[in-house]
């Protein structure tokens, strides 16, 4: 390719990608410049880029959107910084909220408890003893208006980790914001609602697979005109990489999962175009710095491709793999816990290097509990100082060029298209979690890694190397067992004070709509509106649709 080609390719994208940008949102300051002084260029690019540079790399904010969504990055506005937090009660968990917010947080992030889910109500037997252990337990549409209290939903975005009942917990959430006269179009956030990955690596599904990519398809469906500015889902590779698998196999397997959602919204006769757009992607940061952001530019530029090719998506939003990160939580260790908040910055700067557009930073002590308001603000302030002090937010891609990093960025693309090859193989996501294909590649990558630790082929500091004695840890946070007590009398009092005839008839429509092929979420609305129970609904899903049983896979 001669200069001129690439020159009238930079001139185009400054033209039709970047201006409108810059004159929408103006980035941060006028002039970058570095810790001595010296000025700072938006983008770098070789000194003589070819034919390769244009097709695999391109310009950021532009197909194949290997270097980046946005044209500006960071320079434009810092990534989201979302703490995922919950625990408890409603009311704690609120305050934990304020709290983040006060200290600069820019999003919220729900954590509910084990009961909310896998779709059943606190005081369910099989419950006793979870109430509130590992986020907070939310039953009801009285419970949500509690969390939520004096947080304007117009101003802020929310995610929540909720998968089998996220129909319902959506529902909840547009409930409340009906009660704050906030129309659901101005809602923004998003729900995990990846029932995929539940199936292959964490577990907490409800429903068969026919019956949970219905209640998806239904979501995007529904919030394609009623909730538009809504992430219908966050397709994840963070629990896939937590089970042990290696970074390209989180790629392979969390695209795998994508793929596998357009094509049944396609079928169930969706535009790829109205559904693409809001698609969103949830992953991992481990402790391999240059390896993490080698993943991220490849799972952008592998989706892009997908997405265009595979799909025909015309619409460049549906091309764009946009995407939260968690640091991970499998690399956090019991022993010398302080140690984890050198593991997180490391992490946390690989999610930012590779380009992620919002972020959570575990916190020193989840290895041993749930985190102390001293560790979550500990954790916040590793990214604003990343944000603020690091300089590596004042270039796009700043990493890129990098024989090690586009190489590896070239590998693990391979790599994850070769497992995505003998997923189509074996007739889709679907087939392939019913095979055991993922779950077997995931169990060996684990073991893999375990036996390099036992012999000291992988060091992990403080546990086979470097190990101290140590007093018992101090100052973690443990729910108070009332809680549990007190959700029962929570329920018992709404139970007793709704309209339980509406409640009936609500549900009882719900469950005639679930025979046939109507969209759920409208039922599924009116019976949260009635304040019936979370338990209630998922029950009634749960008689018609029948559970869905694991097959053993060795």
């Amino acid at each position: 390719m001669g200069e001129n080609r690439f020159e009238k390719e930079l001139a185009k994208w400054r033209r039709d990608v970047l201006e409108p940008v810059l004159e929408k949102y103006p980035e941060r300051r006028e002039v970058f410049r570095t810790g001595s002084g010296d000025p700072v260029e938006r983008v770098y690019f070789p000194e003589n880029p070819g034919d390769e540079y244009l097709r695999d790399l391109g310009f950021p904010g532009d197909y194949p959107y290997t270097r980046g969504v946005q044209p500006t990055m960071y320079r434009g506005r810092f990534w989201t910084m979302r703490q995922y937090a919950g625990f408890g009660s409603a009311e704690e968990s609120n305050q934990r909220y304020r709290y983040l917010l006060k200290q600069g947080q820019t999003g919220l992030s729900v954590a509910f408890d084990l009961p909310t889910q896998i779709g059943y109500d606190s005081d369910h037997p099989l419950c006793s003893g979870e109430v509130g252990k590992v986020g907070v337990a939310i039953d009801s549409l009285a419970d949500m208006e509690v969390l939520f209290e004096g947080i304007p939903l117009d101003t802020v975005s929310t995610s929540m980790t909720i998968n089998a009942p996220a129909s319902v917990l959506l529902a909840m959430y547009i409930a409340v914001a009906e009660k704050q006269s906030v129309p659901a179009g101005k809602l923004r956030g998003t729900i995990q609602n990846d029932i995929l990955k539940e199936y292959m690596a964490r577990g907490t599904y409800i429903f068969p697979p026919e019956h949970s990519m219905r209640l998806i398809t239904d979501i995007f469906s529904f919030c394609s005109t009623s909730v538009p500015r809504w992430n219908t889902i966050s397709i994840s590779g963070y629990h896939i990489r937590e089970a042990g698998c290696t970074a390209s196999q989180e790629v392979a397997f969390t695209l795998a999962d994508g793929i596998a959602y357009v094509e049944a919204a396609v079928r169930a006769g969706l535009d790829v175009d109205e559904f693409a757009p809001r698609l969103s992607f949830f992953f991992n940061a481990h402790n391999d710095l240059l390896e993490e952001v080698a993943k991220f530019r490849a799972a952008r530029r592998m989706w892009a491709g997908i997405m265009k090719d595979r799909f025909g998506a015309e619409d460049p939003r549906s091309m764009m793999l946009r995407f939260h990160t968690q640091t991970g939580g499998s690399t956090l260790t019991a022993q010398q816990p302080d140690n984890n908040i050198v593991r997180v910055a490391v992490q946390t700067l690989a999610a930012v290097l590779g380009g992620t557009q919002s972020l959570h930073t575990n916190s020193r002590d989840e290895a041993l509990a749930l985190p102390s308001e001293h560790a979550v603000r500990i954790a916040l302030r590793t990214q604003q100082i990343i944000a603020s002090e690091s300089g590596v937010t004042d270039t796009v891609d700043p990493l890129a060029g990098s024989y090690y990093i586009e190489e590896l960025t070239d590998r693990i693309e391979a790599q994850a298209f070769e497992h995505i090859g003998k997923i189509d193989a074996l007739g889709g996501m679907v087939h392939a979690i019913e095979e055991g294909y993922p779950q077997r590649q995931i169990q060996e990558s684990a073991y893999t890694c375990q036996r390099e630790i036992e012999r000291k082929d992988r060091i992990v500091v403080g546990v086979n190397s470097y190990v101290i004695d140590e007093p018992p840890p101090e100052g973690l946070l443990k729910v108070d067992p009332a809680v549990e007590q007190a959700q029962y009398r929570r329920l018992e009092e709404i139970r007793e004070n709704r309209d339980n005839g509406l409640v009936k008839s609500r549900l009882e429509a719900l469950d005639s709509a679930a025979s046939g092929e109507a969209n759920l979420m409208p039922f599924i609305l009116d019976a949260v509106r009635s304040y019936a129970t979370l338990g209630e609904i998922c029950g009634v899903l749960r008689d018609r649709f029948g559970e869905y049983t694991p097959q053993t896979v060795l």
